[in-house]
Parts: C-alpha cells; sequence; structure tokens
C-alpha cells in the first residue's frame, strides 16, 4: 500500500533518500521508482515527509534505508524483528504468569533451575544450557495440560560482592542489583518461559524474614549451637574462610596465610539427620553417581570406641583416657601404635615436657594446612613422638602415641589405633618411623603375595590373650569383631559405635553481606536470647566500611548503634550477633518461596505446598552435588517435622547438565630452533615451545587433526572450561545480536547429550541456523528481491498425502519420546529429517505444517510463534495441544481409503492393509471431519471393497408438504 506522499509519483522516477548520521554527515541514496515500492522504501519515504530526516532507526542511528536493507539480506531470516516482538508479547500478556490460585485437579509440573549468583560478568553461552532444557520441559508440559510452576530468582548474598565492595567502596547491595538486572535482561534476551511475578532474591528483607524464622525453629529444636571448633582464619582478612576459599594453605582472595584455629561459632546438627538423609537417597529420581557421593560424604561406618589408657615413659598412669574409633575392632592385637590429631582437645596433657617444643612447631605447622591437604593420599605422611604411651587393652602392650595431620580432630574421636599391617596410611607411617607392623588377617587368597598391606577380609591369626579371656583367632573378621565389642562392654574397655563422617555445619561468617542472626546476648549474663518471631526481619544496618574490625571482630562490629540493642522481653541492655549467615542458608528453601513468593503471614502457604511440592524436575551442575543439596535436604527434613511441609525430600527428580568447554583448542610444538614436532613423538614436551595454531589452519585426518600444510605433524586438540584468563568465554548477547535466541537455545540442545560435557563450536551453531532459515522459508517462502518477506505463508489447505501424514506423525512420535526422555539433540534431528521430506513436496498442507510448528515450538519459541500468527492464530500458541501421534500412521502397511456418503467422496482415512468393514467404518465414525455428516442420521447400509472405498448410504428424509 503506497503513502499519500508517494502516490502521485510515477514510475520511473528517481527518489532521493537522505539520512543523518550521528556525526552529522548527510547520506544521500538514489532509487527508481519501481512500481510497487517496497515496503522499507515506502517507510522511509514517509518518515522523510513527516521530517524524521529519513533514518531508519532514528536520528541517533547512523544507519539509512539501503544499509538497513542490505544488513536484512545478508540475515537467513528476520530474527532480530521476531525475537524482540515476541518477548514483548509474553511479557505485556503475563503469558507465562502461573496464577496464585489455578486449578488443583490438573496435574502440577514444577521445574526448577539451580538458581544463579548473578556475578558482575553476567552469563556465558555454558549457563544457558540448562536453563533451555528446563524451558523445553515446562513449555512441553504447559501444552500437555499441565499447571506448570517454572520460576527464577537470584541466590544473591555471597563474598565475590563484598570482595567488590572492599575494593572499590560500592556497597553490595548496589553491585548486586546491577548484576541482577543484568542477569534478568540476558534470561528474557532467551526467552525462557519463567514467571517473572514469582522472582525472589535472598538478599531481600522479606525473603531472609523466613530464612531467620527457620532458624530461630532449629534453635528451638536444639539444632542449632555454639561451639569452639577449628576453622580456617586468615589473619589478613579477619574472617573465616570455607574449605573451598583456601587453596594451598592460602586465601583464594589476596593469598594470604591461612591457619587453623579453635572459634566460637554457630553449628547446625546436620548429624541428627543423617541416617535418614542416608535412608531417604533410595527413594530419589538422582544420577547414581550423585547419591553415591552423597553416601560417602555421610560416611555412615559402625564400628567401635576404645578405651586406651596413657601412661609416661616411666609406666606411671597420667589419669588420662584415650577414645579410638575404629570400623575394624578385630584388628585390636595388630595396633602398634596411636595416633592423635594435631588439635586433639586432650593433646596438651599428655605431651612430655621433652617434646613439648617439637610437637609445638608440628601443630603449627598442621594448622596452616586445609583438610583436603592433610588427607590427600598421595602426600607424604608427617608426624612426632608425643613422649607419651598408651596400653592396648587387648595385648596388654605399651605403645607410643604420635601426633599426624593425617589425623582429622572433626572425624570420630580425632585419635586412632593405627594398624600398619592391614591400613594403607598407617603402614606408610610404620614404614617412615620404624614402628612394628603385626600381620592379625590371612586371606582367604591362599597363596597371596603381599607386598603392601592387606586391607581385605579373611581369616583372624596372631589374637589371643588367654589372661583376659579373649582368643579370637581363627575366627572370620566378621564374627571376631562381634566377639571384641563384647568383650570390650563386657569389661567396660569400649563399646559398639556408629560413626559419620558427615560433621556439623558451620554456620556462621565474618562478614558483613549475609543474613543477620535472629539472636542478641544479654550484658549482663552473657546468654543467648532468640528473638521474636514479630520482631523479623532482622535487617543488615547501613555501612560505609565492610573490611573486619582492627581487632578481628566481623564488620557488623563497626555499626556500634545496631549491635547495642534491648531485649524486647527483658528490656534488659543486649547486643547482637555480629556474624552473618553463609551463602548456603538463602540456598536452602528457596524452592519453597516460588511456591508462594508474596505470603507476609506464613514462609509457604499448606495448601500451596502440598499441591506443588516437590520439585518435579531440578536442573544444575555437578558441583553442587553434596553441599547444596545435602543442606537442603537437611532443612526440608527439619521442615517436615514440623508440619511446614508434606515431603520427606525437596527434589524428586535430579538431572545435572554437563559443562560447556570453550571451543577447541590446537597447539604445535616446536624445539628452540623453531623445528616443529608431531604430537604423537615419544618426547618430553615441557621442553618444548607451545604454540597455539588457529583452527583455519588444522585439518583432521583419521582421528588425528594435522597441520593443513603439514599433515606429518600431529597437533594436540583440547577444549578447556571457559575462564577469562584462557580468554575462551562466549557471550550469548554476541551469539544473539549475530544469529538469534533460538539459533542459540536449538544449538545448545543439539550439541549432545544433556548430560555430557561438550566443546563450543561456531561451525555447529552456523548449522542450526540455517535449519531455522529452512524452516522459515518453506512456510513463509523466498524472501522478495529487496531481502523482505511476505506478512503470509504458502501454507495450502490441501488434504495430505500418506507420506506426508507419515511424516509428520513419525516425528511427533520421536520428538514427544526425546523431550519426555531429556534426549533434546535426537528430538532436533527428527525435525530435521522432516524438514528435509518437506523441501521435496509440491506443496505443504495447513494440516501438516501447523503440528510441526506445535513440536518446533518448545525449542525454536520465537520462530514458532510467529509461524503460528501467519498460519491465522490470533493468541500464543503456548497453551495449545501438543500434537499427539496416531499410530495408525506409524506404520508402514497403511493406506488411505477414500469414505464416501451417499456415492460422494466426503474424505479419507487412514486403515490397514486388511482392515475390515467394521474396523474402517470405526475409523470413519470417529473422524472429525466425516463423523459429522452420520451424526444423528440412519444407515441403510455399507458398501466396502477392501483397500478401495468405505460407500455409507444414508436413509433419505422424505420431505413434508406445507
Amino acid at each position: 500500500m503506497q503513502t499519500p506522499a508517494t502516490a502521485r509519483l510515477p514510475v520511473g522516477t528517481r527518489l532521493l533518500l537522505f539520512s543523518f548520521s550521528s556525526k552529522h554527515s548527510l547520506s544521500f541514496v538514489f532509487l527508481r521508482r519501481a512500481a510497487p515500492l517496497p515496503a522499507l522504501v515506502l517507510s522511509c519515504i514517509s518518515s522523510c515527509s513527516t521530517g524524521s530526516g529519513g533514518a531508519v532507526d532514528g536520528g541517533e542511528s547512523g544507519g539509512n534505508c539501503v544499509t538497513h536493507q542490505a544488513a536484512q539480506q545478508r540475515k537467513a531470516y528476520p530474527f532480530d524483528e521476531i525475537e524482540p516482538r515476541w518477548q514483548r508479547y509474553w511479557e505485556e500478556n503475563l503469558t507465562f504468569c502461573t496464577p496464585d490460585e489455578v486449578d488443583t485437579s490438573k496435574p502440577k509440573c514444577y521445574i526448577l533451575d539451580m538458581f544463579p549468583y548473578p556475578s558482575g560478568a553476567g552469563l556465558h553461552v555454558g549457563h544457558p544450557l540448562g536453563y533451555t532444557a528446563t524451558d523445553i520441559l515446562s513449555r512441553y508440559k504447559r501444552m500437555k495440560g499441565f499447571n506448570v510452576l517454572h520460576p527464577m530468582g537470584w541466590d544473591a548474598f555471597g563474598l565475590p560482592a563484598e570482595q567488590y565492595a572492599i575494593q572499590t567502596g560500592t556497597h553490595p547491595k548496589v553491585a548486586t542489583m546491577h548484576n541482577i538486572e543484568q542477569f534478568r535482561s540476558q534470561l528474557k534476551s532467551l526467552g525462557f518461559s519463567y514467571d517473572w511475578d514469582r522472582e525472589i532474591s535472598t538478599t531481600d528483607p522479606e525473603y531472609y524474614k523466613w530464612t531467620q524464622w527457620i532458624f530461630l525453629h532449629l534453635l528451638k529444636q536444639g539444632l542449632a549451637y555454639q561451639a569452639e571448633v577449628p576453622v580456617n582464619w586468615c589473619p589478613a582478612l579477619g574472617t573465616v574462610l570455607a574449605n573451598e576459599e583456601v587453596v594451598n594453605g592460602v586465601s583464594e582472595r589476596g593469598g594470604h596465610p591461612v591457619i587453623r584455629k579453635p572459634m566460637l561459632q554457630w553449628m547446625l546438627k546436620i548429624t541428627a539427620y543423617a541416617d535418614r538423609l542416608l535412608e531417604d537417597l533410595d527413594d530419589l529420581d538422582w544420577p547414581e553417581s550423585i547419591k553415591e557421593m552423597q553416601r560417602n560424604w555421610i560416611g555412615r561406618s559402625e564400628g567401635a570406641e576404645l578405651k586406651f589408657t596413657v601412661i609416661d615413659a616411666c609406666g606411671c598412669e597420667l589419669g588420662v583416657t584415650l577414645s579410638v574409633y575404629t570400623t575394624r575392632p578385630e584388628t585390636i592385637f595388630g595396633a602398634t601404635y596411636l595416633v592423635l590429631a594435631p588439635e586433639h582437645s586432650l593433646l596438651a596433657s599428655l605431651v612430655s615436657e621433652g617434646q613439648q617444643k617439637h610437637v609445638g612447631k608440628y601443630c603449627d605447622l598442621a594448622a596452616r594446612k586445609s583438610d583436603l591437604e592433610r588427607t590427600d593420599l598421595q602426600k607424604e605422611k608427617t608426624g612426632v613422638f608425643s613422649g607419651s604411651y598408651a596400653k592396648n587393652p587387648a595385648s596388654g602392650e605399651v605403645i607410643p602415641i604420635w601426633v599426624a595431620d593425617y589425623v582429622l580432630g572433626s572425624y570420630g574421636t580425632g585419635a586412632i589405633m593405627a594398624v600398619p599391617a592391614h591400613d594403607y596410611r598407617d603402614h606408610e607411617f610404620a614404614i617412615k618411623y620404624n614402628a612394628p607392623i603385626i600381620s592379625v588377617i590371612l586371606p582367604f587368597v591362599k597363596n597371596l603375595e603381599l607386598d603392601v598391606p592387606y586391607a581385605g577380609d579373611g581369616i583372624v591369626m596372631n589374637s589371643s590373650n588367654q589372661s583376659i579371656g579373649l582368643d579370637i583367632n581363627g575366627l572370620s573378621c566378621k564374627d571376631a569383631s562381634s566377639k571384641v565389642i563384647d568383650w570390650l562392654e563386657t569389661t567396660g574397655h569400649g563399646t559398639k559405635k556408629v560413626n559419620y563422617k558427615l560433621r556439623d555445619w558451620l554456620f556462621a561468617r565474618q562478614r558483613y553481606w549475609g543474613e543477620p542472626f535472629p539472636v542478641i546476648y544479654l550484658e549482663d549474663t552473657g546468654e543467648t536470647v532468640p528473638l521474636p518471631e514479630t520482631y523479623l526481619p532482622v535487617t543488615l544496618p547501613e555501612l560505609d566500611d565492610f573490611t573486619p574490625a582492627e581487632t578481628g571482630e566481623p564488620p557488623l562490629a563497626k555499626a556500634t548503634s545496631w549491635v547495642k540493642t534491648i531485649d524486647p522481653i527483658s528490656k534488659k541492655s543486649a547486643r547482637r550477633e555480629t556474624n552473618t549467615m553463609p551463602q548456603w542458608a538463602g540456598s536452602c528453601w528457596y524452592y519453597l518461596r516460588f511456591m508462594d513468593p508474596k505470603n507476609s503471614a506464613a514462609l509457604v502457604d499448606r495448601s500451596k505446598e502440598r499441591y506443588w511440592g516437590p520439585v518435579d524436575i531440578y536442573v544444575g551442575g555437578a558441583e553442587h552435588s553434596v553441599l547444596h543439596l545435602l543442606y537442603a535436604r537437611f532443612w526440608h527434613k527439619v521442615l517436615y517435622d514440623i508440619g511446614v511441609v508434606s515431603t520427606k525430600e525437596p527434589f524428586q527428580c535430579l538431572i545435572n547438565q554437563g559443562l560447556i568447554l570453550g571451543e577447541i583448542e590446537y597447539t604445535a610444538y616446536k624445539d628452540k630452533e623453531g623445528r616443529l614436532l608431531s604430537a604423537d613423538s615419544d618426547c618430553n614436551f615441557s621442553d618444548y615451545i607451545q604454540e597455539r595454531v588457529p583452527a583455519e589452519k588444522v585439518i583432521k585426518i583419521g582421528d588425528f587433526h594435522v597441520l593443513k600444510d603439514n599433515p606429518t605433524i600431529h597437533l594436540t586438540a583440547r577444549a578447556y572450561k571457559m575462564s577469562k584468563s584462557r580468554g575462551n568465554v562466549i557471550n550469548p548477547d554476541d551469539v544473539v545480536s549475530e544469529y538469534g535466541a533460538d539459533s542459540l537455545r536449538l544449538y545448545e540442545m543439539f550439541m549432545g547429550p544433556l548430560r555430557d560435557s561438550k566443546s563450543w563450536s561456531t561451525g555447529g551453531i552456523e548449522g542450526v541456523h540455517r535449519f531455522l532459515a529452512r524452516t522459515w522459508r518453506l512456510i513463509v517462502g523466498p524472501p522478495l528481491p529487496t531481502g523482505l518477506y511476505t506478512g503470509g505463508t504458502v501454507i495450502t489447505d490441501d488434504e495430505p498425502t500418506l507420506d506426508q501424514l507419515r511424516s509428520l506423525h513419525r516425528c511427533i512420535a520421536k520428538v514427544t519420546e526425546e523431550i519426555q526422555e531429556t534426549r533434546f539433540n535426537t528430538g532436533i534431528s527428527a525435525m530435521m529429517e522432516f524438514i528435509n521430506a518437506a523441501y521435496k513436496w509440491d506443496r505443504q498442507p495447513k494440516c501438516i505444517i501447523e503440528p510441526f510448528v506445535l513440536l518446533l515450538s518448545p525449542y525454536a519459541p520465537h520462530m514458532a510463534e510467529e509461524l503460528w500468527s501467519r498460519l491465522g492464530h490470533s493468541s500464543s500458541l503456548a497453551y495449545e495441544r501438543f500434537p499427539e501421534a496416531k499410530t495408525e500412521y506409524l506404520k508402514d502397511s497403511s493406506i488411505v481409503l477414500p469414505v464416501q456418503i451417499n456415492g460422494k467422496t466426503r474424505g479419507t482415512i487412514l486403515v490397514d492393509e486388511a482392515c475390515s468393514e467394521d474396523e474402517a467404518f470405526r475409523l470413519a465414525s470417529s473422524d472429525e471431519k466425516l463423523s459429522k455428516y452420520l451424526l444423528g442420521k440412519t444407515i441403510k447400509r455399507r458398501v466396502y471393497v477392501p483397500q478401495r472405498i468405505l460407500n455409507v448410504i444414508l436413509e433419505t428424509q422424505k420431505r413434508v408438504r406445507s
């Protein structure tokens, strides 16, 4: 349609179009008047006539209509117009908003991502992998008639924001809000169907009010307490660090020395739930590897706790008894020395005067090591003699007591009986320090050569002491263990014991940016007083300086007016707790708040929790397999016990997505003279110079990557985890700008199985981008000479052929199965096969293309919405029924049978070649198009010619004369 400004211009008139750039330079473009003028040119001319300066995107765009047109021609399809339009539509129409009150008679599906920490770096292309998977599942479930809960929020308390605040003076809240806005914008640009009305942040006081509420109930249940425990203390930073924040004995931030020292800390008694955390794993649909990691972390073991009397070098008792835990009490006669952890509470009382200096020096060195370093099986064992001895209660032998850092004070009793003949660490230590080695287990396998300690099962030997009535020689290890435990309990030398590797959760940090504890301490007595629930939330005070106090107190100690308070019950003077909760706190229960995010009266409404819980599908990285998942399960069980939740477990199904690595990097090796060396050579490559080789200079021959110019030179090819330091981070914003969000989504799913790690490839995304462009052109038609597209489609109303029906329903069956099994890459392959087949057809019937668009929509929602609209639909396809495959079209022996009504063909049905007359009539009667001719009519007879035709003759109605 021509505008008034151009309607009077004759064909052939030369038009002068102009635009101003941001530098105020004037661009002139001459076009010859065509008939009709392209819509884009008309738009530009109309802008000129209204005084806009002719700039397509406004006066500051710096472009002109021809530049814009050329850009459109370069694009495979107009994703840059389609995607923002549908993102606005979804937001304005609240398309994915889950109502506060839903029809609870419908099935539900709660699909959740492990919510992200909003860092200043923003997203990289690895983040959307899991988010795209959950989005596909969410869109699919909506189309299958489920009520879907698919929210997003922010795990926003954390050390990085506080580090940034210390470095720049920017308040953590300001930096955090900026990062959240960036993350939110990036996620929305990818078209994820989150219910943004339920967005939460752990830093919102209305959220952490309930984190504090949970803590009060933990305190009430005796599950929160204070204790003096060894912690990673960094004097330079003035704070306790988590184990993961300590690398090689120094702080991850700043590289400052870290020591182990006892400090009074808040602890959570997760060990009280150890057995339930173990037992309930069996009922979860989780990867077995993750469940096994949790079992190992909990580390339940059965054994015995033995008592050893401590004596000095002269044989005099020191009045000290050491308790030792062992999982193998049957080896007691093989115990030739004891080992104490450097932090053992009784160490000071049993070290001899001559050894105090040596033991003190050793303990200082041990305090600078992390638990991981100390227990590393590969590290050389070290220790120091305490100067004291103990009496083996079974053998009566006097054995030395050593101090060694391979024993941890946090495990068992912090002391072990060393049996070097049957334990690898004890054996290595005994060899180094010349301790006796006594074998007490004979392997079941005869003639087994034992160059290393034997830690297996067998028959007990060398284990008898008639004077105390204990003889276990000749018994199996299991029977001997039971007999030793009975003897220990009878004589008072010990007892049967169940132990766990799991330690109580250290729940305090000396930081500002975290949830304040809802407790106060009375000034006169120091008594700990929990605040009444009506006083929640306890909010953070405003601070300008976020460094720890010079005295080593947390940053909150500087807020003196906030620290000084009054007990609301007794009205006595009190002070607030200046530690804050760890980042894990807010992420322990956020899935519950998503069910009812605006509830000011309760953590979650019980009826909503009963409907939505538990989370049906939980997707996130395997790096959270132990800590976050274990902590969340613990809190959930506590909430279950006090009646807040109705399920024993929070996450029914867990899926771990793999990593997306950077693009493959190719490396060549050169000697000092610059000569290339093949990577398959038997050389020490540390002596050679490494050189990165651009991908365009590499070719793959067989299993090897080689230089194009010299195929004899093999290269190493490896993909690395994305990181700024390697410079291999891919920003999703750049990908979306060049290829569109649908292409990014599709490619991340097409790269390989969701759970596997895979490397990024720009060439790969170009492939799926071409597939989307082919889909677009198949349905919309080819572009006009201008590069633009018409507003409709080239789809017809023709009846489908059998081949078309078979192609469609095979695609439906495959895509449906692969979505349900989260094999998204093979589902995409099925859609690609369909498009390849469709390009061979003369016509594309609407009844074939529409179901395909619905199949595509969970993967490429922007394009699908646009195509659905162009196919004549006025509303979103988000809640359209997902296509269902008809089994008759999945059989190769099916034929199309014409159906006549009173001799006139009214449609066709797909039947098996051996179909009976009754079956053919049943199919015709159930067909939507044919049934309307039969409804309420009397059938006179049926004429059926197998594989040829079905003719239904109806009774004719006699006309009544008026």
